[in-house]
């Protein structure tokens, strides 16, 4: 009796394209290189998707079972589906955002206002950038905008 072996290639394939996707938003989208085109992430999903070509062609071999042929092509199918939504994340859906032509550009100036600080104070951008802190006059302000409520 010959004993079937493991269909390693489609598992690996699929486990290589779910890194390639969750690899982008939690490690790649660190450094501008990998994040503005994400190059590293489209390799790895090529690599995935020869893995997967090796392993659909094992399983369609005529030696396999009806099972392994259903459960290789349910694999590969939700693999292509990961890539999918990864390309419609990245290439189409980021660019569904609006554009903020009024907002300041990095190394702008921000525009004068005023908020109340936690204690109802009201607060101006410009007391910020020229009340002197012990003494000497600050060099810059870092503004955090939280959403919500104190």
């Amino acid at each position: 009796m010959k004993t079937r072996k493991f269909n390693w290639p489609i598992w690996a394939g699929f486990l290589l394209t779910v890194f390639a996707f969750l690899s982008y938003p939690f490690l790649f989208v660190n450094w501008p290189l990998t994040r503005d085109f994400p190059w590293v992430n489209l390799l790895l999903f090529a690599l995935a998707a020869i893995l997967l070509f090796i392993g659909l062609r094992r399983a369609f071999s005529p030696d396999r079972r009806l099972l392994s042929k259903i459960v290789s092509s349910a694999v590969a199918a939700l693999s292509v589906l990961v890539l999918a939504s990864f390309i419609f994340a990245i290439f189409i859906a980021s660019r569904w955002l609006p554009a903020s032509p009024g907002a300041p550009g990095v190394g702008q100036k921000a525009p004068e206002f005023s908020l109340v600080d936690t204690n109802n104070k009201p607060v101006s951008f410009s007391e910020l950038r020229t009340t002197p802190i012990n003494g000497r006059a600050p060099k810059g302000v870092l503004l955090i905008f939280y959403r919500g409520y104190w």
